[in-house]
């Protein structure tokens, strides 16, 4: 016999891959023709797979927003409840762990991250040393959190006999108890129970969780990253093994493995896609619609655009945080929200909500080239009126910033 007959590889156009990329994550779905439930936030998680959390709150913070630039203006409190309350009637959807960066998950992905617990076990050095470097602090955590918990690390602090050898202090200047619950927190040991504004409240993670998920068998890293890989091929459509990699932060060879057990399997597709210098794989279940309709302003954590290479290969968007930029230096703002119109990225806006004086404000508003200007400038309108009144203000305030901000202001 002859050798097998190898299919060739499909090659597909940006546009298509655009597209399917945009169903992927959610951007093809009807919005609710009422008010959105917890089944319209499901469809939301099932479609990400993942929300990032972020501390920033200049405008929203960062696991709202993707919610709302899928579904609309919806309460806040649905996700809340979601995540952080529990009951036997309205099981909590999501978990906290360590995911792209710190996120909410899916509950039932909880297990698939034990082989990152185990690593972070081993990391006793500059991590996690403070966390060790005091007889029984560790054991002094949990039999307190088991006691008080949901407790803050701050309560923590006092029941235990105030700050450790660090000090108290913020991020940078954590006491040792901080570093041990955020140690026990990375080992599984400890999740969030709870949120009080954003300090996390910690609890026993087998409180936390249903009992079926917490009492698991741990799957070996080979398994956990192929399952990975295939829920992070959901949630791209078509994508290259490093976007595949990146969406959960995997190593290069579990992902590598994973990606040839799974084309081996008939769950991914080689592509090559026009334009990108590396292959790809599409998802055999991808859709792949003929066009794509509606509008979205994407925070700078939306799993869409997260990875800068990637939005820019298929946008041609380049796209930068400047936070930790100087202001001077900055190009576009602080806070830039990236603006979605049908299949194309066409402006940013660096958005502040002001809540002292009750408007959305407009910091900064730029204009991609080559766009249909009439038409961006009245959809972001739009969508700046829809973001304002969902945050609870009373109106959109437009700065002199930017080449469409004088345009922005009159259709304001």
């Amino acid at each position: 016999m002859g050798d097998a007959t190898i299919p060739p590889v499909q090659t597909l156009s940006l546009a298509a891959t655009r597209r399917a990329a945009l169903a992927a994550q959610g951007f093809t779905d009807a919005r609710p023709a009422g008010p959105p439930t917890r089944r319209h936030l499901q469809r939301v998680l099932d479609r990400t797979g993942l929300l990032q959390l972020d501390s920033v709150n200049v405008a929203v913070r960062a696991h709202y927003a993707p919610v709302f630039a899928r579904l609309g203006p919806y309460p806040m409190e649905l996700l809340d409840d979601a995540a952080w309350s529990h009951s036997a009637r309205r099981p909590r959807l999501f978990v906290e762990y360590w995911a792209h960066e710190a996120s909410l998950l899916p509950v039932a992905d909880w297990p698939l991250f034990r082989w990152r617990m185990r690593r972070y076990e081993s990391l006793k050095g500059k991590h996690w040393k403070a966390a060790h470097s005091e007889p029984e602090l560790l054991n002094d955590v949990l039999a307190a959190v088991k006691e008080l918990g949901p407790v803050g690390a701050g309560t923590l602090e006092r029941e235990l006999g105030g700050p450790g050898k660090l000090g108290k202090g913020g991020w940078w200047n954590r006491s040792n108890t901080k570093i041990a619950c955020e140690y026990l927190f990375a080992v599984g040991e400890l999740t969030t129970g709870a949120r009080r504004g954003f300090e996390r409240l910690y609890d026993l993670t087998e409180r936390v969780l249903p009992q079926e998920i917490h009492s698991l068998p741990e799957p070996d890293l080979a398994e956990a990253a192929r399952r990975l890989v295939e829920r992070s091929a959901v949630s791209h459509g078509v994508a290259t093994e490093t976007d595949l990699r990146d969406y959960y932060r995997l190593g290069v060879q579990p992902c590598r493995q994973a990606i040839a057990e799974l084309v081996e399997d008939g769950v991914l597709e080689p592509v090559q896609v026009e334009g990108w210098r590396n292959p790809a794989y599409r998802h055999v279940d991808a859709k792949m619609p003929r066009r794509v309709r509606g509008r979205a302003l994407l925070c700078p954590f939306d799993p869409l655009i997260w990875e800068r290479a990637r939005t820019e290969r298929l946008f041609g968007f380049h796209y930068r945080i400047e936070i930790y930029v100087p202001a001077e230096l900055r190009k576009f703002g602080y806070y830039v929200f990236p603006f979605l119109l049908d299949e194309e990225l066409v402006a940013r806006v660096d958005l502040k909500a002001d809540r002292a004086d009750g408007v959305l404000r407009v910091q900064g508003a730029f204009a991609e080239p080559d766009v249909d200007r009439p038409r961006v400038v009245a959809e972001l309108a739009e969508q700046l009126r829809e973001m304002a009144e969902w945050l609870g203000l009373s109106g959109v305030w437009i700065g002199a910033r930017g080449d469409l901000a004088k345009e922005l202001r009159k259709a304001i």
